[in-house]
Parts: C-alpha cells; sequence; structure tokens
C-alpha cells in the first residue's frame, strides 16, 4: 500500500509499505478521506509538539473514515460498511478509563502521536471498539471530520453550554468554528467569535455567527461588553492558543461564567489575575481531546445539525500531500482534506 512519511521537518514523501492484517479484535479499513489537522501541520513544521518528538519515520493523520474490507472476530462489522474511526484507543485498565475518563489515558495509542502512526495510507488496522459506522446520509468526509467536531463537542460538555447562552469562541479555524456549531446545536442563542484573520472571519459571519470580532481593530473585551450591554458571555471557549486571548478570556465572560481552554499556548505558562477569577467565582476547565462523542456528532451530523464540510477549503491525492501541507501552512486556510 502507499503511506505518506514524514521523515524530517518539512520533508513528506509517499512509500510502500506491507498493508496490514487485522488482528482479531480489529477492522481493515481502506482509508478514503483524512483532515490536515494543525498538529499534523506543526510535526510537519517543527517535527515536534512538546514533549512529542518525531525521532523516526512518521504516517500523519488523525481525522479519517474509510470502508471496511476486511473484520477479525467481529461480528458488528462487515466488508463494505463506511465507518469514522476515533483515533485515540486507551489502555482500558488504568484508574481513568475506568472512571470513563479515557480521554486522560496515560497509555493510550493516538494516531499521529510519536511513535504510533497515522492515517495518510491506503489501509488502516483498527480495532473495531473505535470504529463507528456511518448512516448513508453521512459522507465519508463528514466522518473523517467527526473528529474535529468531537473536540468542540467535548468542550461544549465540559462548559456546560445549554438553551439561551451567550458564548464567545476565540479563534476562527477548525477548531473554533466547529465548536460553534456544537454550541448552536446545545441551544446557545448568542454566539461571538474572533480572531485576526479577515478570510476566516468572513466564514464565521457566513456560518451564523451572531457577531465577529477583529482583535486587531478591538479589545476584545470591548467587543464583549459593547455586546452584552457590559455584562460579559456566559461560556468561553478558546479555540486559538493566542496568549492575548488567553488572557482576555476572564474579561470578557460575566461573573460566575466559565471558561473553557482548548488551544494550546506556545508559551504553556501564562500568567492569570486569581483576584478576578475569584472575585467574580468564575469556572475555568481545561478540555483534552474528548470522550464519547463520536456516537453524537455521527448523530447532529446525520439530523442535518451541524454543518461540517462548509469549512474544508480543498482536497487533494495522497500523492499530493507536501503541496496539501504548504497549502495547509497559509494563514488563510482552514482546513485541507487528502483522499486516498
Amino acid at each position: 500500500m502507499q503511506v505518506a512519511v514524514l521523515d524530517e521537518p518539512g520533508s513528506l514523501h509517499v512509500e510502500k509499505r506491507v498493508r496490514p492484517e487485522p488482528a482479531p479484535d480489529e477492522l481493515l479499513v481502506k482509508i478514503r478521506e483524512v483532515g490536515i489537522c494543525g498538529s499534523d501541520v506543526h510535526y510537519y513544521e517543527h517535527g515536534k509538539i512538546g514533549d512529542y518528538v518525531v525521532e523516526s519515520p512518521l504516517v500523519l493523520g488523525h481525522e479519517s473514515a474509510g470502508e471496511v474490507v476486511e473484520v477479525g472476530n467481529n461480528t458488528d462489522f462487515e466488508p463494505g460498511d463506511r465507518v469514522a474511526l476515533e483515533p485515540g484507543v486507551p489502555c482500558r485498565r488504568c484508574s481513568h478509563c475506568k472512571r470513563g475518563e479515557y480521554n486522560l489515558c496515560p497509555d493510550v495509542t493516538f494516531m499521529a502521536t510519536p511513535p504510533d502512526d497515522g492515517a495518510f495510507a491506503e489501509y488502516v488496522a483498527w480495532p473495531a471498539d473505535f470504529a463507528y459506522r456511518l448512516p448513508d446520509s453521512v459522507s465519508l468526509r463528514e466522518g473523517a471530520l467527526c473528529e474535529p467536531l468531537s473536540v468542540g463537542i467535548h468542550a461544549v460538555r465540559r462548559g456546560n453550554v445549554g438553551v439561551g447562552d451567550s458564548v464567545l469562541i476565540t479563534g476562527c479555524g477548525p477548531i473554533g468554528l466547529l465548536a460553534m456549531e456544537a454550541v448552536r446545536a446545545a441551544g446557545a442563542t448568542e454566539v461571538f467569535i474572533s480572531d485576526v484573520v479577515p478570510e476566516k472571519l468572513q466564514l464565521a459571519e457566513s456560518r451564523g455567527a451572531d457577531a465577529v470580532i477583529d482583535v486587531r481593530e478591538t479589545a476584545l473585551e470591548d467587543a464583549i461588553a459593547e455586546l452584552t450591554d457590559g455584562d460579559g458571555v456566559d461560556v468561553v471557549i478558546e479555540a486559538s492558543g493566542a496568549e492575548p486571548a488567553i488572557r482576555s478570556t476572564i474579561d470578557a465572560v460575566r461573573r460566575g461564567g466559565t471558561v473553557v481552554l482548548i488551544g494550546l499556548a506556545q508559551d504553556a505558562e501564562i500568567p492569570l489575575d486569581t483576584g478576578e477569577l475569584i472575585d467574580n467565582e468564575l469556572d475555568l476547565f481545561g478540555s483534552f481531546r474528548y470522550r464519547n462523542t463520536y456516537p453524537a456528532a455521527i448523530e447532529l451530523l446525520a439530523d442535518g445539525a451541524v454543518d461540517v464540510e462548509g469549512i474544508v477549503d480543498f482536497e487533494l491525492g495522497l500523492d499530493e500531500i507536501g503541496s496539501a501541507f504548504e497549502r495547509a501552512k497559509e494563514g488563510e486556510t482552514v482546513k485541507g482534506m487528502i483522499t486516498t
């Protein structure tokens, strides 16, 4: 089979590898659609993310969907089934897994996180427990984008977003835009979003944001104060990882409100005013990946309650992956897809 391999920063090439055989608990899936995530681009540019370093050739890609071609001993699937693959497989034995917090498992195998290969490949063998059958009304592209949508769903659950809430989302990348879909589905009635890229703000506005804020021109807390009559929003979901946005979250949220942090800052240590956190009785949550979200994501897609395909800028074949990553690096690009 053909796979795309990162062997050093800035160098992706396609090579032949032996097609995997599914273990008894696995499916062999013909991969059809894979999204290019910001983490893939970061590995491509820098060869590492934090403590995760690409020390040997690595197959990137973790937003994937395809068709089952072989099954192990699992009888829940059969060849021809269209599936989305959840890219993280936990140990299922540790205390976090036993509590149901499997996204916090310290021994998780996660696609495209060194040393584990990902899905920029023609075939992937993957545990059947982490494959989800797609209904006919859900495309394979939508199935692949269940992964970033899941990040948004998990953040919404962490922030307990509910009917009638006002929500600010900082960052108009794929996560921010799909978090906007998730907060709408949860019942939020006022949704504001901020960024520094005009093209991304225009896209967010076209997708139904009640207001977009260009923070190059207006201070975030001033814009939110004007939009909410000085009260602040009920929930802030920080999806940019930009230090100014992170620092502004506690100024944009109302007293007694909630801040959910998704975006990873380049400098992990960012000072926050603990006096404001205490005096305003704010709830501050981290949101790491997701758990038990794929069924909800697929149901939302099947019901037409969310749009994920509208964030896609381009689609290229596996043999054009180098060009695809160069395009994905461009500031105005939101989402690129690879087909195999």
